[in-house]
């Protein structure tokens, strides 16, 4: 992640809230046939974290990639506002995590 959002902290901190969980309800599941050892539920448990986690770090490489190529531009123009409206409606976006 590029550090022109200073999110890298922050998403690590939530990464490992969210790998806890689903680490944590995986092993709290009873055992079934199909899942005949632990390796299994711990597999689980890091599918749903991968689902749960992709599209938001996504929003935040993306977002940090984007205002970097803008801070860089030369035209004032783009520099100017259309980073203040990406930069302000990305950050409300991604303020909203429970």
């Amino acid at each position: 992640m590029t550090p022109d959002f200073g999110q890298g902290v922050c998403s690590a901190l939530e990464d490992s809230v969210v790998i806890a969980k689903c680490l944590g309800e995986a092993f709290i599941k009873p055992i079934t046939e199909q899942e005949n050892d632990e390796s299994m539920k711990i597999r689980k448990g890091l599918e749903k974290y991968a689902k749960e986690r992709r599209w938001r770090n996504f929003t935040f490489i993306s977002a940090a990639y984007l205002s970097g190529f803008i801070q860089e531009s030369d035209n004032k123009i783009i520099s100017q506002y259309f980073l203040a409206g990406v930069t302000i409606s990305v950050t409300l976006r991604i303020a909203n995590f429970n």
